[in-house]
């Protein structure tokens, strides 16, 4: 009953907020999308694929049909019909087979019928031509120029004066549908875009009532740049940069060990953010940060990027593992900087994309120097790398040296002593130490001369002054990346992925997509022992005109601001992946991307300065029925918050968050229930002080076998591979975990004494409540609701004032006005 109180109008928000999200999932699966024209590789060419090639691509043909080209796909097939005749719809084939009534004809022959905007589609085309074109990603980019409005007489003159470049691309295609964009958002809501956008945090209520208070008409670019300055940005984006490349502090598998020293990673990805380093010298120390002209602790912490991934130390095929371990790396380098899927091409030439087999054997190549991550009794050798001072490591080895001589020659000493004792003090030497060190106390002296008795004291007195040297000395530093190298071999393409059995001999090249020459390769190895291979790799995929490094990461940027990509699939530019809503805007936003110096901050303000990213998100009648999936932009969608938001809103809003920057991750207080669910019950999981608990949640301890549980509640991505874009769900869970984790209530109650509840009249703390948590005033019904609600939990539940005021601070935490973005 309590509970039932609890909720009250919160349990309808969030089922109000799941039913939204399922009805609007519905209008997209039942209707298509808006267009005017029909684009081959847009629309028709990502259908064939997933709707026709399961019987008739790359592998199968049956009945002697393929849609992999044109010309096979207008070829006669083995009953003398054509599946497509351009420009005559009634009498192609595939028309009349996707449209039959006939189970025994109708095609696709098993699964879900092509929808009536898929046959339409497919009509349109072949009634236009049915024109082939290449897939738009394979292409070089190309140059296209924001679209001038009035020339081309989509919009009234008013409405084009200092259009964005980019409001540009986006109202040609809207005018072309017959829909409006919307409204500016109102500044309140705008604020809180930008502030969890770019920092991943909530305004306070000042910082929002300066902002819509402030009419100068450089207040939200000021804003912006406020924001790109403080060190939280980094944290922000480096978390959206950490899913991309599955990183972990953990090995999985059985005993799921500890990575030492991935936090560094972790710190060097904020840290590349925060200083607005450009992204291309950025891609370029992660694929090869030990083999750059300047080589630095930072280049080196950056190849730790090679070591992120899942290790299995005791496996039943290591040779197997090893190439599981390099597939690793080139399905996330692929999917990561160039949107390709090259680890389809593993076990036979991709089903899709223009990616043989060798293709993928050729990129593995470029890796064949990385290591393993490591050997079973041995985790560390290859993946720690000592980033100490060339002096100081002069100094810990020539310590080191001294030592093993000392204690050579004192162990020489004792053995001349332990002949000469009885046969148990003897064997009890060749036990434990400890069993040692307590007869050599007690009998060595004995057994040695004077001479030798005083030798052994110097020596003694050696080892001291040794161990107070060495504890004098500042730490050596290590950092987590390639220590060792792999000597190189050659690298073979294996039959059917099967390392066991090689077959023909590759070189390191690119996909032949991109059609260009091969690397000119070194035979010399660099002067750390690396092959410099690596380096020809990332130095062509930086080049300024490479085709898809400045695409993707432009989309990834767009992804994170929009809520998705102008290419939705943002780890698959392929043909399976969905084609690009705004081919040309891509093309411009990679090309002012490049020309601007790989810039992210510059490219930040670009999109942030948009009408497109400052509308509004309200619905309009005419919006969902001509584009339900705001595929055109007519609105911005609005979004729930991530888990790290979350969790970071909640100790922001209560005055808890400890804003400390970089270091070693914490561990979270988790239950004894929690914590047997590793992969070994109660181990590996450390005690953080509340100080250090209360830190953002991009420091959290990611293990793999133990996702904290209030993100994973919020979608957290699985740390096992490339997280593209994070789903969004709304779920039984999320509800529970915010009214009813031990977190969230230890939160409530902090956030009820710092406001000083107890003691505050109910209207009262209602408004201070309200006001810290959503940033605004309370509305009159808000207060009545806040009074009434304490008043019956201390008067039919009996609940003590401190705790119903606690509760009370609980529900406001849990309205959708505090967990969502419009």
């Amino acid at each position: 009953m309590l509970l039932a109180v609890l909720l009250g109008s919160q349990a309808v928000a969030w089922v109000g907020a799941a039913e939204s999200v399922l009805d609007s999932a519905a209008e997209k699966a039942s209707e298509p999308t808006a267009m005017t024209k029909v684009d081959f590789a847009k629309d028709v060419q990502p259908l064939l694929a997933k709707r026709c090639y399961a019987c008739h691509g790359p592998d199968v043909s049956e009945s002697g049909l393929s849609f992999v080209d044109r010309e096979s796909a207008l070829a006669e097939a083995d009953s003398g019909e054509h599946a497509i005749v351009p420009g005559d719809v009634d009498a192609s084939l595939l028309i009349a087979r996707i449209t039959s009534d006939d189970e025994y004809e109708v095609m696709p022959p098993e699964g879900d019928r092509m929808t009536a905007g898929e046959v339409a589609i497919l009509r349109q085309w072949i009634a236009d031509g049915a024109t082939w074109q290449k897939h738009w990603a394979f292409e070089p980019l190309t140059n296209p120029q924001p679209p001038q409005l009035v020339e081309a007489a989509k919009v009234a003159a008013d409405q084009a004066a200092d259009v964005h470049p980019i409001d540009a691309f986006i109202r040609l295609d809207l005018a072309e549908s017959g829909l409006n964009p919307n409204p500016p958002a109102d500044r309140r809501s705008l604020i809180r875009r930008a502030y969890y956008d770019l920092v991943g945090l909530p305004p306070s209520q000042r910082e929002i009532d300066e902002f819509v208070n402030d009419s100068s008409s450089d207040a939200y670019v000021r804003l912006i740049d406020r924001l790109l300055e403080m060190p939280q940005y980094g944290e922000r984006w480096g978390r959206h940069w950490l899913d991309l490349v599955r990183y972990a502090e953990t090995n999985s598998f059985e005993r799921d060990n500890p990575k030492p020293n991935a936090w560094k990673y972790r710190d060097y990805v904020i840290k590349s953010f925060n200083e607005d380093k450009p992204y291309d010298e950025f891609v370029r120390e992660q694929i090869a940060g030990d083999e750059l002209d300047v080589v630095t602790p930072e280049t080196l912490t950056a190849t730790g990027y090679y070591r992120l991934g899942i290790w299995d130390d005791e496996p039943a095929d290591p040779l197997q593992a090893r190439y599981d371990e390099l597939d690793d790396i080139v399905a996330t380098t692929g999917q990561v900087f160039l949107g390709l899927t090259i680890n389809c091409a593993r076990c036979h030439d991709h089903k899709i994309d223009p990616i043989p087999q060798t293709d993928y054997y050729s990129m593995l190549a470029f890796m064949a120097d990385v290591t393993t991550y490591g050997r079973r009794g041995d985790e560390t050798s290859n993946n720690q790398i000592d980033v100490s001072s060339p002096e100081l490591i002069d100094q810990y080895e020539r310590l080191d040296k001294e030592r093993r001589e000392v204690e050579a020659e004192k162990q020489a000493i004792e053995q001349a002593g332990i002949v000469k004792m009885s046969a148990e003090d003897q064997r009890a030497t060749e036990d434990r130490k400890r069993d040692r060190d307590r007869v050599l106390r007690k009998n060595l002296k004995q057994h040695l001369d004077e001479t030798q008795w005083a030798r052994y004291e110097v020596l003694r007195d050696e080892l001291e002054r040794i161990d107070g040297e060495q504890k004098s000395l500042p730490p050596r530093e290590s950092v987590l990346g390639l220590a060792s190298y792999q000597s190189l071999e050659p690298t073979y393409v294996m039959f059917r992925g099967n390392p066991h059995s090689p077959t023909d001999e590759v070189q390191p090249d690119y996909p032949e997509l991109f059609n260009v020459d091969p690397p000119q390769l070194q035979v010399v190895s660099s002067s750390r022992g690396s092959a410099g291979r690596r380096r020809a790799l990332a130095d062509w995929m930086t080049q300024d005109e490479h085709r898809l490094t400045s695409r993707v990461m432009v989309n990834r940027v767009w992804q994170y601001h929009f809520g998705r990509g102008i290419v939705r699939s943002s780890n698959n530019f392929g043909q399976l992946g969905t084609p690009p809503t705004h081919p040309e805007l891509l093309d411009w936003l990679a090309n002012r991307f490049v020309q601007g110096g790989w810039k992210l901050k510059d490219l930040h303000r670009l999109l942030m300065t948009s009408q497109a990213y400052q509308m509004s998100s309200s619905n309009t009648p005419e919006g969902l029925a001509k584009d339900p999936n705001n595929d055109l932009y007519w609105r911005f969608d609005p979004r729930r918050l991530s888990a790290e938001e979350v969790r970071d809103a909640v100790l922001a809003v209560n005055g808890s968050l400890n804003r400390a920057v970089y270091g070693p991750s914490f561990y979270p207080k988790l239950s004894a229930e929690v914590l047997a669910g590793q992969s070994r019950p109660g181990a590996g999981w450390g005690d953080s002080s509340e100080e250090e608990c209360n830190r953002r949640s991009v420091y959290i301890h990611v293990k793999r076998s133990l996702v904290t549980p209030l993100l994973e509640a919020f979608d957290f991505p699985e740390p096992d591979r490339s997280c593209e874009a994070r789903f969004m769900t709304l779920q039984p869970g999320q509800a529970l975990s915010m009214l009813n984790s031990d977190f969230i209530h230890e939160q409530a109650s902090k956030l009820a004494e710092s406001l000083d509840a107890v003691n505050l009249a109910n209207d009262e703390l209602a408004r201070q409540a309200i006001g810290r948590v959503l940033a605004r005033e309370a509305t009159d019904d808000e207060v009545a609701s806040a009074d009434a609600l304490i008043v019956d939990l201390q008067t039919n539940f009996h609940v003590q004032r401190k705790r119903a005021v606690e509760l009370y601070c609980l529900t406001i935490m849990n309205w959708n006005e505090f967990l969502f973005l419009d």
